[in-house]
Order: structure tokens, then C-alpha cells, then sequence
């Protein structure tokens, strides 16, 4: 029996066609007996062994601490964010700089392996260069986007706004990388829309004291904008890695990262000397709650955790795909939420629930599919 037989057993609950059977001691006709549930639970691991058998054991250890590091630095990332907002933090452009201020960390993984590892950098050709001054524009733009939306929403209500990435790297992907997408892709799309439009009915419910109709409207448009750019960020990485970096070693990713991450880093800097935000920094110390040392831990754990979550990010493209990433950004929707709960002391309105629960099922629906 063919695995592709099985595979279409197990799935769809049909039986061989009956011509498959001639010649194989079965009479024509003869109805195929129900598989039981042992075979179908032998079924799945032969198909997990196989998909495990057909990567080296170091793929299987780097797609798990990428995802792990997306599932937990960036959850961290924007609890840090919302907790520099609720304790006196004013300005969008220190958020969208710390997220980046960060590169330097990669680099400093990278560096070694050129020594240790025995690989050399990639050569800077003029394409290569445009896309990382291209993605460090828009990494750039959609920090700042995240930043204006931590600021007016509540950490789990932003993150619930942010699973919408799933919807825009599937499209990006498919547009871009010419990645598939089938009816389970498209059923969550839907269904993860519905739950956007849920929380923006359901508003008035969560909304902090202290930000306005206005506000609350802004943080939101922002939010999703800011999906869109990094569903789009997701996909542009992923065609550097097909058409100009290729699959070749895993310092590709750490090299993407370090030049993405510092032009960003760049053309934040520029915003910050602009809207004279580092003069700022010294003033919101000294008012922050819990003081100046407080102040100074939430941006060096917010710079950390952020450039863990985007090189987590990057490594999942580079192992996997845009997808892959999308579906990921997705499942880290619960964790925020339960942990702005705890910490943060989110607001949890039925609607809410009723959204996050709207949102895991079409996150499912993608896994299944």
C-alpha cells in the first residue's frame, strides 16, 4: 500500500478505487475495510519519522530555537512597550529605535563564524545592497507603525490586530515567492478579518482611560498597516534568500539581519535627531515609574528581545518559508495576551475572548491545512 493511498485514506476517508484492487486477491466491487485508529496513528508517525529522516538533526535544533525565539521575544518585545507607555514613556520614535538598536548583538554572533565555522561573507553586489537599504526603509517604517499602536492599544489587543500578518505574508508570499495557497489558507484569512472586525466594534471596552476616540482609531489603522508591512518585510526577505543570497549556510541569515537591522537602525537614528528625541531620553528618565534604572532596563531588555524575535524571524524564512513565519506570528497571539493579562493587567472583555478564540481556530485551520 502506497503512502500516497494512505495519505488519501487518512484524510478524505475513502476507500481504493476498486480497479486498484483487480489482481490483488480482491474480488471487483468488493468494498475496503475500515482502517482502524491504530493504523491511522501508524499511518502519522511513519509521515513524521519520514519528514524528520529527510533534514540533518542540526535543521530540526536551528527551526526550533528560531521559532521558540519568535515565540517568546517578541511576545517580551511588546510587553516591554506597553509597559514603557504605562509608566511615563511618551515618544514613538525611542520604541521604534530601540527595536533596532539592537544589531550590534547579531553581529557579534556573526563575526565568529567566519573564524570558527570557515565561511566567508556574502560580496556586495549592487542589488544585494539596494534590497537591505530597502528592507531597513521599511523595517524602519514599521516599527514606527507598532510604536504608535502600542502606545494607544493594550498589549493583547495590538497583538490580536498583529495576527493579521498571517493573511498579508500568505498573499506577499504567494505574490512574491510564488509560495501555496489553498482553501485552509484562505478560510483563516477570513476568519482571522472577522476577528479584527470583532475587537474594532468592541472598542469602547478595552480603551485606557487617557486615550481618545481619535486615538484608539489611530493605534488600530496603525497596527494593521504595520501587519501589512511585516507580512510584505517577510516575503521581500524571503526572495533575498531565493534570488540573491540563496540557501547556503545559516550565517546568510545572521548577515541579513546585521545589515537589515542597521540601516533601520540609520534611518531611525535620523527620526530620533530630528524630533530630538535623544535630549528626551535623560527628561523621561528621571519622571519614569520606578525610576531611572527601571527606565534604562525596559529599553536594553526591549532592544534585546526585539532583535531576538526578528532574527527568529529571519532564521524561520531561511529554514522554512514566508508562510511558515506568518503561521508563527500568529500562534504568539495567545501568549501575548495571557501574559498582558497577568502582567499588564490587560482588559479582557468577552468580545475579546471571543476574538482570541476566532483567531486560534483560524491558526488552526492554516496548520491543518
Amino acid at each position: 500500500m502506497e503512502t500516497s493511498d494512505l495519505t488519501l485514506l487518512l484524510l478524505f476517508g475513502i476507500c481504493y478505487d476498486h480497479s486498484s484492487m483487480v489482481g490483488e486477491g480482491m474480488e471487483e466491487g468488493t468494498p475496503k475495510p475500515p482502517v482502524s485508529l491504530m493504523d491511522k496513528i501508524f499511518t502519522y508517525k511513519t509521515m513524521v519519522w519520514e519528514t524528520h529522516d529527510s533534514k540533518p538533526v542540526s535543521y530540526w535544533v536551528l527551526l526550533l530555537l528560531s521559532s521558540g525565539a519568535m515565540l517568546v521575544a517578541f511576545p517580551a518585545s511588546i510587553i516591554l512597550s506597553r509597559f514603557y507607555y504605562s509608566n511615563g514613556g511618551k515618544s514613538e520614535w525611542i520604541i521604534s529605535w530601540v527595536a533596532v538598536a539592537g544589531w550590534p548583538l547579531t553581529a557579534l554572533i556573526l563575526i565568529p563564524t567566519y573564524f570558527f565555522c570557515k565561511t566567508s561573507p556574502s560580496p556586495f553586489t549592487i542589488k544585494l545592497t539596494l534590497s537591505y537599504i530597502v528592507l531597513g526603509f521599511i523595517t524602519a517604517a514599521d516599527n514606527l507603525m507598532f510604536a504608535y499602536a502600542y502606545a494607544y492599544l493594550p498589549a493583547s489587543t495590538a497583538s490580536l490586530c498583529t495576527s493579521s500578518v498571517l493573511a498579508f505574508s500568505a498573499l506577499f508570499g504567494y505574490v512574491l515567492v510564488k509560495n501555496k495557497i489553498n482553501s485552509f489558507t484562505m478560510n483563516a484569512i477570513v476568519i482571522i478579518t472577522a476577528a479584527m472586525v470583532i475587537i474594532g466594534l468592541d472598542s469602547s471596552s478595552d480603551r485606557y482611560g487617557n486615550v481618545t476616540d481619535s486615538q484608539y482609531i489611530f493605534g488600530f489603522v496603525w497596527d494593521i498597516m504595520g501587519a501589512a508591512l511585516h507580512g510584505l518585510i517577510f516575503a521581500l526577505s524571503e526572495l533575498v534568500f531565493v534570488k540573491l543570497l540563496g540557501r547556503r549556510s545559516f550565517h546568510v541569515v545572521l548577515e541579513q539581519q546585521v545589515m537589515v537591522s542597521f540601516f533601520a537602525f540609520v534611518f531611525t537614528t535620523i527620526g530620533m535627531i530630528m524630533d530630538n528625541d535623544f535630549q528626551g531620553m535623560s527628561s523621561e528618565a528621571r519622571s519614569f515609574e520606578g525610576g531611572k534604572v527601571s527606565y534604562i532596563m525596559v529599553l536594553i531588555w526591549g532592544a534585546i528581545t526585539f532583535q531576538l524575535g526578528v532574527l527568529g524571524g529571519t532564521a524561520v524564512l531561511f529554514l522554512s518559508s514566508t508562510v511558515c513565519c506568518g503561521v508563527l506570528n500568529a500562534g504568539r497571539v495567545p501568549i501575548t495576551s495571557f501574559a498582558a493579562v497577568i502582567l499588564l493587567k490587560d482588559p479582557m472583555s468577552g468580545f475579546k475572548i471571543l476574538s482570541l478564540v476566532i483567531t486560534f481556530w483560524g491558526f488552526a485551520s492554516y496548520i491543518y491545512g
